[in-house]
């Protein structure tokens, strides 16, 4: 098995490819050791000392890291991802092929007067924002539109990074308020 790496804009997060699907359909993210009891592969991430982060998305794992230098951590990360898979158990401790998307959906917020606003917004963060930002090794979703301001969360490589201020309120605000007149910011959640 042939694992790639790929750094993302994240210093603190790596993307491994490792050549299969990782995830059939949406993304799901691990934020904390505890979270990550879901999924046996996440677990076994989080039981390499300094990751403190790991994401899913259709073909990739981007795991991140508070402290350490990527030359140290990275063979225990490709060995964690390597031995998940040849030993054949599912990406999801049930089994299943979940993912995070019901959950966002559920948490979104908006005003039922803005429905044909908001459709117009999450069109274009499907259709043009969210595969950019999957080739970096992360996902955006829509959180809320609320007085103009539309709320997005920024999950995987994304979270956190040192870029993605600058990314938000210049390439995905730009976008949004080219296309949709009603927005005038966007801003993290």
């Amino acid at each position: 098995m042939f694992i790639q790496t790929e750094a993302t804009p994240n210093p603190a997060t790596l993307k491994f490819i490792p050549g299969r699907v990782v995830l059939p359909a949406g993304t799901m993210e691990f934020s904390s050791r505890d979270a990550a009891a879901r999924s046996p592969l996440a677990e076994r991430l989080f039981g390499v000392d300094g990751v403190t982060g790991v994401f899913y998305g259709a073909d990739f794992i981007t795991v991140t890291k508070s402290d350490g230098e990527w030359q140290h951590l990275k063979p225990a990360i490709l060995g964690a991802i390597m031995e998940h898979y040849m030993s054949g158990a599912p990406l999801l401790a049930d089994g299943s092929a979940a993912n995070d998307e019901s959950a966002d959906e559920d948490d979104e917020f908006y005003d039922e007067a803005d429905t044909e606003t908001v459709g117009m917004i999450k069109d274009l963060i499907e259709s043009r924002v969210r595969p950019a930002v999957a080739n970096d090794g992360g996902d955006i979703t829509f959180r809320g539109f609320k007085d103009g301001i539309v709320y997005l969360n920024m999950k995987g490589a994304c979270s956190g990074c040192p870029s993605s201020t600058a990314t938000l309120q210049h390439g995905i605000q730009n976008l949004l308020k080219h296309f949709v007149p009603e927005v005038v910011e966007v801003r993290p959640m």
